[in-house]
């Protein structure tokens, strides 16, 4: 769903002015450290700002030496940045003087807008949102806490997680819709362990700029390496998808962080796509697909950026790890395996150099445990490490240390930064001659340190993840391509021409429109009809009702499978119409479909649910009885590639059941790839005139024999 804030909202925004201005003004600001506007003015004056600072306060003449201005209109030159620390009433007046005299960003710190509500907040935010599209202005807020600039040393913001000596620059950006928690937990806390931030911006309710034009300029930013994201929304889903892209595209891996995702129950929705689609699962699938990094705890954005700032990316699962104690060596196996990380076997080679090393030491396993070697002799643990990173299974090396010396530390800490694979370093103990010394030491000249090893794999599986994106994404295999054969406009003339309800047999004929096999059926509008239909189709044939006004036929007694003869046929008309007429009295009935009785396959479920924010979503898992049982289903947004469609099936918990199982052949996973992709190309067409849509089931035959749609139900969007 495309923001209303603001039209051309997918066009790049530059807000260099805001996060780097030359001048700045703040409204608001006062002597007193304790208030708001006071410590919002000891913090930009102290950081280090070399612009213009201008304090404005018709109450006061100076403040710390600095002049002060009654207003904006009164100052000697228009400020690049103008915050606002105001009533929220007042802060029209000082809005609309800033634009009077053309300033081009400001920051609305002041609370009482949408975040309270209530109808006059409400209301308060559209005024504010509609004095930005009429002047022009872009701004930051309301009801947020500024920006950290350390790399130009600015800072507009109350946070005391800055006061004291300005932090040294690093790599990482920060985007958070809170100031407490993006400040706090996650700025703050990244540098306690010994990371850099590049930028940090805490935007509230954003209104105008928001989360993604924060991202988008640090990601764009030289200084920064990777953006961490502790956001609540996500306003506009196709804005968000061309963020990931330009991250992609700068290989720049985005972290995120969604907090209030938990799923208060299932939608209320026509059909099984719509009564099982999570948006917690759905936000959670478009991650991947995108590229992104999703982690659940404040702890693991930075934990996770700690390694991924490397940028050096792995290319397979393969990890070696070395430790003096066997206990740690168990340890760090498990975390890796919870990962889905592996532990090659050395290459002959790699054995060969290290029997070398080791003599009489025997085959070494991996993850390898040195016991007393490790530490005995500083020249040989290097060659042994040097010899196991140069592995070919090997992509990523994970030196274990207990307590060491401060020399032997920072030894093992040059392995890691200059070792040409991605490296962590596993610190277990501690200093054993400066307790002083700690990993944050290490962590501070660019190294990657951990103190447990679930953090350690898991960082690493979201690096190999990333990397498998980027490589997936330069060989074109995330590009989705329109299947020639496909008619979107005969598709759009007959659904032009079609109800506001849409039968089972219509929503094939469309779906027919892009190349999906359907089943042979024929519309029976009484008993003599329906005889002739089954007679025609030959063996055993299936009744269904065809009503616009009956979703679930099944439900509605308007299903007979596995009948054949006429009476049998006869019978079965009677009973399906008598059975639907006392379940809808009301329902529109257009007659019975007499469908072939298909072959007997892997049963699996193709649909489409509309997300608000993402636009059609094309889902799909095991089909029958089982889809709101199981739950086993996999997401993508709408269209999708070959490739995508083929991930979105090995998500699956059940998809050995497309293996063959207990005797039965593999199916047919190629055909089941090209319906997923077909659909996905109906949804995106659609996406103004379909809601919903469920193919259940989907039968899946064996190898080379291809899918069939036995059923389908579509639900259009209200005009």
């Amino acid at each position: 769903m495309t923001s209303p804030n603001r039209p051309q909202l997918h066009k790049p925004l530059d807000i260099t002015g805001l996060m780097a201005p030359k001048s700045v003004a703040l409204v608001g600001a006062t002597d007193h450290p304790s208030s708001f506007g006071g410590r919002v003015f000891q913090q930009m004056s102290n950081f280090g700002f070399t612009g213009n600072i201008y304090p404005i306060n018709p109450r006061l003449k100076e403040i710390n030496g600095l002049k002060c201005y009654p207003s904006v209109k009164d100052l000697p030159e228009v400020p690049e940045h103008v915050g606002l620390v105001v009533s929220n009433e007042r802060a029209f007046d000082v809005l609309a003087d800033c634009a009077a005299v053309g300033v081009p960003f400001a920051t609305v710190f002041t609370g009482g807008f949408s975040e309270t509500g209530t109808p006059e907040g409400i209301a308060r935010q559209k005024k504010l949102i509609e004095f930005g599209r009429q002047s022009g202005m872009r701004f930051m807020g309301p009801n947020c806490n500024g920006v950290v600039n350390f790399v130009d040393g600015f800072a507009m913001t109350s946070t005391a997680a800055i006061k004291g000596k300005r932090a040294a620059p690093g790599d990482i950006g920060v985007v958070s819709h809170s100031g407490g928690l993006g400040q706090i937990n996650v700025m703050w806390r990244a540098q306690e362990l010994g990371l850099g931030i590049s930028y940090e911006a805490s935007c509230g309710n954003e209104a105008d700029i928001d989360t993604i034009d924060f991202a988008r300029f640090m990601i764009h930013s030289e200084s920064t390496r990777v953006v961490m994201m502790a956001i609540e929304t996500i306003k506009d889903g196709e804005k968000f998808r061309i963020l990931a892209e330009e991250a992609a595209s700068l290989e720049k891996p985005l972290v995120v962080l969604k907090i209030g995702c938990t799923e208060a129950g299932s939608r209320a929705a026509a059909s099984h796509t719509g009564a099982i689609a999570g948006d917690n699962a759905i936000l959670d699938a478009l991650m991947r697909q995108y590229g992104l990094i999703r982690v659940n705890e404040c702890n693991e954005l930075y934990e996770t950026a700690m390694f991924l700032r490397q940028r050096r990316w792995p290319k397979t699962r393969g990890l070696a790890a070395v430790a003096p104690t066997g206990g740690n060596i168990v340890q760090v196996a498990d975390a890796g395996a919870r990962f889905g990380l592996q532990w090659p076997v050395f290459a002959p080679q790699t054995q060969e150099a290290l029997s070398a090393l080791m003599p009489g030491y025997g085959k070494v396993a991996n993850p390898t445990d040195l016991t007393s070697l490790a530490t005995g002799d500083q020249d040989f643990y290097r060659n042994a490490l040097t010899t196991i990173a140069s592995d070919p299974q090997v992509d990523v090396l994970i030196p274990i240390v207990p307590s060491l010396s401060k020399n032997d530390l920072q030894r093992a800490g040059n392995i890691v930064r200059e070792c040409e694979k991605s490296a962590a370093l596993l610190w277990v103990g501690g200093c054993s001659d400066d307790a002083a010394y700690s990993a944050k030491d290490l962590v501070r000249t660019g190294i990657a340190v951990y103190r447990d090893a679930t953090p350690c794999a898991r960082a690493i599986r979201a690096a190999y993840d990333f990397s498998q994106h980027l490589q997936a994404r330069q060989s074109g295999l995330l590009t989705p391509k329109r299947p020639a054969d496909i008619d979107p406009a005969k598709a759009k003339k007959m659904l032009a021409s079609m109800g506001a309800k849409l039968t089972e047999r219509e929503a094939k004929s469309l779906l027919a429109c892009y190349g999906m096999s359907v089943t042979q059926e024929i519309l029976a509008r009484n008993e003599s009809e329906a005889v002739k239909a089954a007679q025609s189709l030959k063996g055993k044939v299936v009744l269904k009702i065809d009503s616009p006004d009956i979703a679930h036929k099944t439900e509605a007694g308007g299903v007979k499978i596995g009948i054949e003869g006429e009476a049998a046929i006869v019978l079965a008309y009677r009973q399906i119409i008598e059975s639907v007429k006392a379940y809808a009295p009301q329902a529109n009935i257009n007659g019975v479909l007499v469908q072939e009785m298909a072959r007997p396959g892997v049963e699996m479920m193709l649909g489409v649910v509309l997300d608000p924010v993402f636009g059609p979503i094309v889902v799909t898992g095991l089909g029958g009885i089982h889809i709101e049982v199981l739950k086993d289903i996999a997401y993508r947004a709408a269209p999708v590639s070959p490739h995508q469609a083929a991930q979105m099936i090995e998500e699956l918990r059940g998809v050995k059941l497309l293996d063959g199982v207990r005797g039965v052949t593999a199916r047919d996973r190629k055909a089941l790839i090209e319906a997923i992709v077909r659909l996905s190309w109906f949804a995106a067409d659609f996406k103004d005139e379909i809601s919903e849509m469920d193919i259940n089931p989907l039968v899946v035959y064996g190898q080379t024999e291809g899918v069939q749609m036995l059923d389908a139900l579509l639900v259009r969007t209200p005009s």
